[in-house]
């Protein structure tokens, strides 16, 4: 089950306890503040990235790389076996 929009494994985040987060699949607000992920996931319906038919977008790309919150694309790998779980 996704536990966030773009992928990431909210069950290994060092916030998850200290900030009470449940993943942003399960919460309206993020702590962080606004995500761009999470609302063109949700604004489209979808569970999770992997369901857009765009995915990998170039958005969700741009944030999987980059130099201070990216997982060099492991977040996309993620979106793609919950595709294929399906």
């Amino acid at each position: 089950m996704a536990e966030s929009r773009c992928g990431i494994l909210c069950a290994g985040c060092p916030y998850r306890e200290s900030m009470g987060c449940q993943g942003c699949a399960n919460i309206e607000t993020p702590f962080w503040g606004s995500c761009p992920i999470k609302a063109c996931c949700e604004g489209k319906k979808h569970a999770h990235c992997g369901q857009c038919p765009t995915f990998p977008c170039q958005q969700l790309t741009a944030y999987a790389y980059d130099p201070e919150q990216g997982d060099n694309g492991l977040r996309l790998e993620q979106c793609r076996k919950w595709r294929e779980e399906v």
